[in-house]
């Protein structure tokens, strides 16, 4: 079993997917499935059967290479778990399903049962895409996923053309952000069945919308993962990351297998359309061909042959060299990088904050200000392109980024980390001022770039998105003292008893008062934003998706306190933005509005009169989008 198996994906039209894999189990002939177990620490395993109260144990047989193999005659819906040396009860690693979290039993899962009726779908171009960013336990009060089908029409209503599940893999306990899951096969058991996972993916196809997942491909979660009692070389001292011992993709074939194979699940059985990739920093691989580059190469030859399948990065490196393009301008290896720079000077605008990493914001080594800085990231993508930090102490930090296309780059004013890693969960409606929020969103929505929306931000929504998770009684107490004791430096929290006040990540209330409040829509003055975001969604397919392909590069320039940032097709401009983010009116002087102008307005904030982009004037707090004629 120590052999390479490259994945087997069934034809797009097939009503059957089941991804073939050497990890956990797989329907064989005549009623039989065969479970295999990669425990190069154990003695010897046994295969424990259960049909209801029923218990019957297997010796496995070894190969020598540390796996273990049996097959069976057994039906799906049976558990079973691995016995190791005699005595530890562990779930299969690569369970496809677990009914009673992550320390119960697996569930054998025929993958054929669901019978697929989305043949018809071909994916999407990722120039299209707009992403919604959903936390299936609280974006609905069923916190399911049939609760997160249920708001399709909604979300296709609004203009979104894909959702952005955060992690579903198994994690321990009835709540959790999904990042610390131990078991990446298996759907979260809380949300559904893998059966009721794959009927939300085909509902979004039939609507016309993508699904993407994000994966965790850097650690395993403090609770639940037994792979140190029979598989240490799952792991390294060499390096280190936030959450101890690094995945050890360095030293073993089978470690890069597990997580590429986890991949190619998801895309092939799942009929997933793209993946993020949480924290890729954090992966540590020193090979000669580094795991990110290995991945996305077996998704091209794989699932990637036959439709669009989009791979997205969170890299804090900003190492543009994974977003390069071929000579069609097609993504090499990955479609995007979510852009934490242009958030972070978003949030500096919108808010006024300068504290821990906004201090880079604010004002740069070079002199530029937060509007010069924004005006970079939207015209080059990353703001630090190998440049010196303040906030790390002056650490060079990203890669060259200006020679990539703006759809390389994800863009968004929050998301489930900067909310949700704020003490209270406050969302960027409840901190920033109105009309500067409302100019800000008019950017991001029509900037080539792709936008991404975190669930319930179309309405302005200010019910708080706190961190929450569900563990036993030996970790949970630490969590809850660690979360506290991060804000300690903090000035607003440098006394105990504010700290105190800080939600308790592991108490149920938490994770209740996360959920989106739904009623919301129907008060002021959410139904008005709900209607503008749909306004510009429309706006963006009809005008700015079109021009996507042909934009090769931009500039930015301050034209004395206004923005200007152009996006250029062979060194022409076609799209501008013009904004005014300050608290002053301001004349443009480089103005393109003249009687022989060769632009048009596309798009300008309800602020600015018809004289004042007339006369070249804009008011504080506005903005203008010029469109070539």
């Amino acid at each position: 079993m120590s052999q390479q198996t490259e994945s087997v994906e069934s034809p797009v039209a097939s009503k059957k997917r089941c991804h073939s894999m050497r990890f956990g189990t797989a329907v064989e002939p005549n009623n039989s499935f065969s479970f295999r177990l990669w425990a190069p620490n154990s003695k010897n395993v046994q295969l424990a059967l259960f049909d209801g109260a029923q218990e019957s144990r297997h010796s496995m047989a070894a190969d020598g290479s540390g796996w273990y193999s049996f097959a069976a005659q057994c039906r799906p819906g049976m558990e079973y778990q691995f016995i190791i040396d005699d005595g530890l009860a562990v779930p299969d690693p690569a369970s496809r399903y677990q009914p009673n979290d992550v320390h119960g039993r697996s569930q054998i899962i025929d993958p054929a049962s669901f019978q697929w009726s989305d043949g018809d779908w071909h994916g999407r171009p990722w120039n299209e895409t707009v992403l919604y960013e959903i936390h299936v336990g609280t974006f609905t009060e069923e916190g399911t996923f049939a609760g997160v089908a249920n708001k399709l029409d909604y979300l296709k209503d609004l203009g979104v053309t894909a959702i952005e599940l955060m992690p579903v893999a198994d994690f321990p306990g009835r709540y959790g952000w999904g990042y610390d899951g131990v078991l990446p096969y298996a759907p979260e058991s809380q949300y559904g069945a893998p059966n009721d996972f794959k009927a939300l993916i085909q509902q979004a196809h039939q609507k016309g919308m993508q699904v993407f997942l994000d994966v965790v491909y850097n650690h395993f979660g403090p609770e639940g993962n037994y792979l140190h009692a029979y598989a240490k070389e799952f792991f390294t001292d060499k390096h280190k990351t936030p959450w101890g011992a690094a995945l050890n993709f360095e030293g073993s074939r089978e470690v890069r297998e597990f997580f590429i194979e986890n991949a190619l699940y998801w895309l092939n059985e799942y009929n997933i359309d793209g993946l993020r990739l949480d924290a890729v920093h954090a992966i540590k691989d020193d090979s000669e061909k580094h795991i990110l580059i290995e991945l996305a190469n077996r998704v091209a030859e794989g699932p990637g042959r036959l439709r669009p399948r989009h791979l997205v990065l969170e890299n804090e490196a900003n190492g543009a060299s994974f977003l390069e393009r071929d000579h069609e301008n097609k993504p090499k290896m990955y479609s995007a990088q979510w852009n934490d720079d242009i958030h972070h000077a978003y949030h500096v605008l919108a808010t006024g904050e300068s504290g821990g990493y906004y201090a880079d914001y604010v004002k740069s080594q070079n002199g530029k200000n937060a509007i010069a800085l924004l005006g970079r990231a939207l015209a080059e993508g990353f703001i630090y392109q190998d440049e010196p930090s303040e906030y790390r102490d002056g650490e060079i930090r990203g890669e060259k980024s200006d020679h990539l296309p703006p759809s390389a780059f994800v863009s968004f004013l929050q998301n489930h980390d900067q909310v949700g890693n704020r003490a209270f969960g406050d969302r960027i409606a409840s901190i920033s001022d109105p009309e500067v929020l409302n100019a800000l969103s008019t950017i991001q929505l029509l900037a080539p770039s792709v936008p991404l929306l975190f669930m319930g931000e179309e309405w302005g929504c200010k019910t708080s998105f706190l961190y929450f998770c569900d563990l036993g009684p030996e970790l949970a107490p630490l969590v809850t003292e660690g979360r506290r004791s991060e804000f300690a430096n903090f000035p607003e929290f440098s006394d105990p008893k504010t700290r105190d006040s800080i939600p308790d990540p592991c108490k149920v209330e938490t994770f209740k008062q996360s959920k989106l409040d739904w009623s919301d829509l129907d008060k002021a003055p959410h139904f008005e934003n709900l209607r503008l975001t749909k306004f510009m969604l429309a706006l963006r397919k009809r005008e700015i998706v079109p021009l996507l392909s042909k934009i090769d590069s931009g500039k930015a320039k301050l034209d004395g306190e206004l923005l200007i940032v152009e996006w250029n097709a062979r060194s022409k401009p076609i799209l501008v933005l013009v904004a005014n983010l300050t608290k002053e009116t301001h004349k443009v002087t480089d103005n393109k509005l003249g009687q022989n102008s060769k632009f048009k307005v596309l798009y300008n904030t309800s602020c600015i009169t018809s004289r004042e982009i007339e006369h070249g004037t804009l008011p504080p707090q506005s903005v203008l989008w010029l469109i070539e004629k």
